[in-house]
């Protein structure tokens, strides 16, 4: 199989690669309702020690930087109850908490999550958290600039493993909410 984008050596769709998935990722492939179906959605294999996004890019090259994007989970507090959630942003921009997140959680005050509360929370390793398999009761706040893209390279939920993922999807994910200007330059 080839992918949409980037030179990769393995690539699968994601329902062939269940096994290679953390629990909740592979749980929300099997139980896929979006419009585009499930086999749309890729699986790359590739090295952990590459996770990161310029260390990815490093290896695969700078066209892929403008095609990736990152899941961030952050924190909300107003009135000392704390809240979570999920924002994913291009890999070229960096997500406005303290504008965007702030006001769309209705929080006093937003900050990344700790890693451990995400990883913890998400059931995902740092590195690789992924908006599909998010718990379902979180707000994940998409930039549009995502969902306007053809095809999207995110983490797969690990740090080996990359998925390519139709940008209209993401729209669609369990409590999704498109943002203008979450991802800022």
């Amino acid at each position: 199989m080839r992918a949409p984008m980037g030179d990769f050596d393995d690539v699968r769709s994601a329902p062939e690669a269940l096994d290679l998935l953390v629990g909740p990722v592979a749980d929300a492939v099997r139980g896929w309702s979006g419009t585009a179906p499930a086999e749309q959605i890729l699986y790359v294999d590739t090295d952990p020690q590459w996770a990161d996004t310029a260390t990815f890019v490093e290896h695969y090259g700078q066209d892929i930087l403008e095609q990736s994007a990152n899941c961030v989970v952050v924190a909300g507090k107003r009135g000392g109850e704390a809240s979570l959630a999920a924002c994913l942003v291009l890999s070229t921009t960096r997500v406005d908490v303290n504008g965007v997140v702030r006001r769309q959680l209705g929080a006093r005050k937003a900050s990344f999550a700790p890693m451990d509360t995400a990883t913890g929370e998400t059931g995902m390793e740092y590195g690789g958290i992924t908006p599909i398999g998010l718990p379902a009761d979180w707000p994940l706040l998409v930039d549009a600039a995502v969902v306007d893209l053809p095809y999207v390279l995110i983490g797969s939920g690990r740090r080996r493993g990359k998925l390519i993922v139709p940008g209209k999807a993401f729209a669609e994910l369990p409590g999704a909410v498109v943002l203008e200007g979450l991802g800022v330059a």
